[in-house]
C-alpha cells in the first residue's frame, strides 16, 4: 500500500480571502479552527467572493496568537479573535442558504468598504450557529461554517502535479483553496477516498470537489485568465461539472499535523 503524508494545512478565516499555512490545526465539526467563520456582505446581505470581486485576492491574512491580521497593500487592521461582538445578528445569504452573522465592528466595515470600494460589512459566524450539509452528503447531519458547502476540502500534490505537467504555465495550489494537501500515491487519488484517517481522526469522503472561476484568479495580482479550467475541463468534466480534489466531513474532534500519515480504509 502506498505512503500517504500530510505536507500542507491551510484555513482561510475570512471567506475568499487569502489563507494561512498552519503545521497544526484543531479540527471541529464545522471545519479547520477559524477557517471561514467570517465573511464580507454587501448591501443586500449576500456574501462577497473573488468570483465577483477580485481585488479580495490581494488581502493577505496571518494568525499571531488570539489576533488575526489582514493586510492590504501597505494597510493593515487586527481582529481580536476572542472579542467578537454577538449583539444584533444578520441574518445573510450565502448560496442557497440564509445564517444568522453578527457584524464585527463599524471600524472593519469601513475599512473594507474604502479598499473596495463598495459598501460591505465583516461578519463573522458563530461555531453554534446553523447550517447544515447538504442531507445527501452528510454522514452524522454534520454542519459547515462558510465554507461553500463541506467542512474540509483535500487535494494529492500528485494530482496537482499532473495538472501542471499538461500546463503552459503551472499553478501554486492556492488557486485551489484547500484544507489538506498530501503527498504519494497517484493523480487523483483522492477522488476514491471514502474511509481515511488522518493522524488519530477518522474522515469521510463525502463528495467531488466541483470547480469554478475561482480557480483562473491569480491570488497575487487578482487578475483573471482561462486555465487551469480550461485544461481541467478537457479530462476532469462530467455531468457539465469539472472537479479537482475531494470535500470531506470529520467523524471526531481533534487536530491534525503536517507529517501525519494518511491512511485510507
Amino acid at each position: 500500500m502506498a505512503d500517504f503524508k500530510l505536507t500542507q494545512i491551510w484555513i482561510y478565516p475570512i471567506k475568499s480571502l487569502g489563507g494561512i499555512s498552519l503545521s497544526t490545526a484543531k479540527v471541529i465539526g464545522k471545519g479547520l479552527q477559524y477557517d471561514r467563520r467570517w465573511m464580507l456582505v454587501d448591501e443586500t446581505g449576500s456574501s462577497m467572493t473573488q468570483r465577483v470581486y477580485p481585488k479580495m485576492a490581494l488581502f493577505k491574512l496571518s494568525l499571531t496568537g488570539k489576533q488575526l491580521i489582514i493586510r492590504y497593500d501597505q494597510n493593515e487592521i487586527t481582529v481580536h479573535i476572542d472579542e467578537q461582538q454577538l449583539s444584533n445578528p444578520l441574518n445573510v445569504k450565502i448560496w442557497e442558504d440564509n445564517v444568522i452573522v453578527y457584524e464585527v465592528g463599524p471600524k472593519y466595515s469601513e475599512w473594507f468598504s474604502e479598499k473596495l470600494g463598495i459598501s460591505c460589512k465583516l461578519v463573522f459566524f458563530p461555531e453554534e450557529n446553523s447550517r447544515p450539509v447538504h442531507p445527501r452528503y452528510s454522514v452524522n447531519a454534520e454542519h459547515v461554517s462558510l465554507a461553500d458547502a463541506y467542512p474540509f476540502l483535500i487535494i494529492g500534490q500528485s494530482s496537482l502535479n499532473d495538472l501542471n505537467a499538461r500546463l503552459k504555465e503551472p499553478v501554486p495550489i492556492n488557486r485551489f483553496r484547500p484544507n489538506f494537501l498530501f503527498e504519494g500515491g497517484r493523480p487523483y487519488e483522492e477522488d476514491m477516498w471514502r474511509n481515511f484517517s488522518i493522524g488519530k481522526i477518522w474522515f469521510v469522503g463525502v463528495k467531488l470537489c466541483d470547480r469554478c472561476v475561482l480557480t483562473t484568479m491569480n491570488q497575487d495580482t487578482s487578475e483573471k485568465g482561462v486555465e487551469p479550467l480550461k485544461t481541467l475541463s478537457s479530462y476532469r468534466k462530467w455531468d457539465n461539472k469539472v472537479y479537482f480534489g475531494k470535500n470531506l466531513v470529520a467523524l471526531q474532534d481533534s487536530s491534525v499535523s503536517v507529517g501525519d500519515i494518511i491512511v485510507p480504509e
